[in-house]
């Protein structure tokens, strides 16, 4: 099965998403399926860009993900849980048009500027 998607941290297969780095022993792998909604948001210095890995919000949990402070823009993902994964991929654009296919969601909202975490 060929990767539709890869980066550092980000993988895309066909049946679902791999997080290098979400917790401390290893990858998170969500399925398609499991992804109820997404959210793009922009990354300043006081919303996202300086979180390396964790969260001060328990919301949300930020991979690990040590060229975040160079980046522009993260995606959320809401699967339903009290905590929703915040994933910085290489290529926000490809990572979202995949989640949109594979998860059947009509679009993938930008919402302005990320939350504190």
């Amino acid at each position: 099965m060929a990767d539709l998607y890869r980066d550092q941290r980000i993988t895309c297969t066909e049946d679902a998403i791999v997080i290098q780095g979400y917790y401390l022993w290893g990858p998170k792998t969500i399925r398609y399926g499991q992804i109820r909604a997404a959210q793009r948001v922009n990354l300043t210095a006081t919303r996202g860009k300086p979180r390396i890995w964790g969260t001060a919000n328990p919301q949300y949990w930020a991979s690990l993900d040590p060229s975040r402070p160079r980046k522009e823009f993260a995606l959320i993902l809401d699967l339903g849980s009290r905590v929703k994964p915040f994933i910085t991929p290489d290529d926000v654009p490809r990572v979202e048009e995949i989640i949109r296919q594979r998860a059947g969601l009509a679009e993938i909202p930008f919402t302005g500027t990320a939350p504190f975490i």
